[in-house]
């Protein structure tokens, strides 16, 4: 999916919109090793490489990185931005922390990758944009790990097509691990594995192969793990439980 540069430097987490542009302008912005001085200019987060020259912007005054799990619910978008439902920066607050005492966090946050609104589980918030760069660009190849239920075991063949790569609408999709598969009552629960993570891949992948996705729950980001963590609550994490 192609974005405006100075939204993706947003939406990251380097810099506010006006400051991104202003980056852009001043030459300090480079899209794969060459630098972009055009305001507009489309970038795809998953195939080009960007780099920001300065991000003190984005910070607390006091330079913290915070780095904050969620067990994110239907219905919530993972986008710092309203203007398609609920975002997942409304559930970061005291009644939804999972701790004692009471938290403010002051920092400018924003959601590391995309968990669509039908899909619950693990969402990593942070100010920290070099590391939501390096946790989504495929170059790096942190693994996601996910839970789904599906309505009929998986065939051979299928497992062969989804382990292999596929493509779906012109869309070409890598292969999947399946970590395990067990059946509970009608339904069949799938634990898969994988590193590439386009939009809607598993369930695109899945649903060419006539299977309905009944519930999607990402419970691994990296070495980040979602646990025990209640749907819609949220605790503070550390750089070493993520990286």
């Amino acid at each position: 999916m192609l974005l405006r540069l100075q939204k993706y430097i947003a939406d990251q987490g380097l810099a506010s919109r006006r400051r991104a542009e202003r980056l852009i302008g001043e030459g300090k912005v480079k899209v794969n090793d060459k630098i972009i001085t055009k305001l507009g200019t489309k970038v795809d987060p998953t195939k080009d490489k960007i780099e920001v020259q300065s991000q003190k912007s984005a910070l607390p005054e006091n330079n913290q990185k915070v780095y904050i799990i969620l067990n994110k619910p239907i219905d919530y978008i993972s986008s710092a931005s309203h203007a398609q439902g609920k975002s997942v920066l409304d559930l970061i607050n005291n009644h939804n922390y999972l701790g004692r005492s009471k938290l403010s966090v002051n920092a400018r946050l924003y959601p590391v990758g995309r968990l669509d609104k039908d899909s619950e589980g693990l969402i990593l918030l942070t100010n920290d944009g070099a590391l939501a760069n390096r946790l989504t660009h495929p170059r790096y190849e942190h693994e996601k790990e996910y839970e789904v239920v599906i309505d009929r075991p998986l065939t051979r063949d299928a497992k062969f097509i989804l382990t292999k790569g596929m493509s779906v609408a012109d869309e070409n999709y890598q292969g999947i691990k399946i970590n395990r598969e067990f059946n509970k009552g009608r339904k069949t629960i799938v634990t898969i594995i994988l590193k590439e993570g386009k939009n809607r891949q598993i369930r695109k992948m899945f649903g060419a192969l006539g299977y309905n996705i009944i519930t999607l729950r990402r419970t691994r980001l990296g070495k980040l793990k979602l646990g025990v963590l209640p749907v819609g609550k949220w605790r503070l994490a550390k750089l070493s439980d993520i990286i």
